[in-house]
Order: C-alpha cells, then sequence, then structure tokens
C-alpha cells in the first residue's frame, strides 16, 4: 500500500515584482495554509517523507504543514523537477520514488496536481485550488506500478472557511 499526498501552493502574491520561483504567498496563502494544515492534522497522516518544489511559495506553504504536523526538516528534500506545471516531471518524479516510502507528500503546482489527481485518482476534480489538498491511496508495492488509485480524501480550503 502506498499513500501519495498532493498539496498545491496557497495562493500567492503578486504584489511585488519578483521572478516566478520568488514568489510569495499572500496574506489569504499564509492563511489558508494555517487553516488546512492544522486541519489535516486530525487525519494522522505520517508521511516517511516529504518533497517540494523550489518555488517560494511552495516550499513556505509546505514548512507551514510540516510545523503544523511537527515533522522534522530532515524529512525535507527539495526537487526541481516538482517545479513543473503539467504534471509529466511530477508523474516521472513520483514513480521513481524509493519504495521504502509508504506515505509521501508533495508540494507543487497546478495544473500538474489536477492533471496527476485525475490520471491517477479515481475522482474526477475539475482544480486542484490553491492550498488544495488530495490523498490518493494505491494498492502497490512499487511506486514504479502506481496506476488508478483511490482518491481517499480532498481537503480545499473554502470547504473550511
Amino acid at each position: 500500500m502506498k499513500i501519495l499526498v498532493l498539496v498545491r501552493h496557497a495562493k500567492s502574491s503578486w504584489e511585488h515584482n519578483l521572478t516566478d520561483l520568488d514568489r510569495l504567498l499572500s496574506e489569504r496563502g499564509f492563511s489558508d495554509a494555517e487553516m488546512l494544515s492544522h486541519y489535516f492534522k486530525n487525519y494522522n497522516f505520517h508521511p516517511n517523507y516529504v518533497f517540494s518544489s523550489p518555488a517560494n511559495r511552495a516550499l513556505t506553504t509546505c514548512n507551514i504543514f510540516m510545523d503544523a504536523l511537527n515533522l522534522s526538516k530532515k524529512m525535507l528534500s527539495v526537487d526541481h523537477q516538482l517545479y513543473d506545471f503539467g504534471g509529466q516531471q511530477v508523474s516521472q518524479f513520483i514513480k521513481s520514488l524509493d519504495d521504502n516510502y509508504q506515505n509521501v507528500m508533495i508540494f507543487g503546482h497546478n495544473h500538474a496536481f489536477t492533471s496527476i489527481s485525475n490520471i491517477f485518482g479515481n475522482k474526477f476534480i475539475d482544480n486542484v485550488p490553491t492550498c488544495g489538498l488530495v490523498m490518493i491511496e494505491f494498492d502497490t508495492i512499487s511506486w514504479k506500478t502506481i496506476d488508478k488509485g483511490h482518491t481517499k480524501l480532498t481537503l480545499f480550503p473554502k470547504e473550511l472557511r
């Protein structure tokens, strides 16, 4: 059994003239990430490892979740392959994960996360919103062989406001 949790970065700010990689979270982004991460803590999900896109907005969202879930920063790896908006790189990344990891969290971007949620999950999702979380469970022992899994959970900020 493998469990994948995808978290799209929280709402970013366009207030400052920054590169896409450096964009910050907006005020709402911070509050949504705090709210959703604390709510998700109730699900007692314990990842073996956490991965994030290097984009500031994804990494900041990731750190908010890691703090709320009391996860050690030693469990975090930042990977440029996750700075992907189409989904192909992220799909390849997931299929190359170490099979010793049963539960994994990945922080990244759309449209990649909506595509992956629909490719690998069994519930159609029109759009994973900012700070949206999707949990997919796979009945397999190897990440290389994941195919259609079971969409076990979706959490979107507007559902909790």
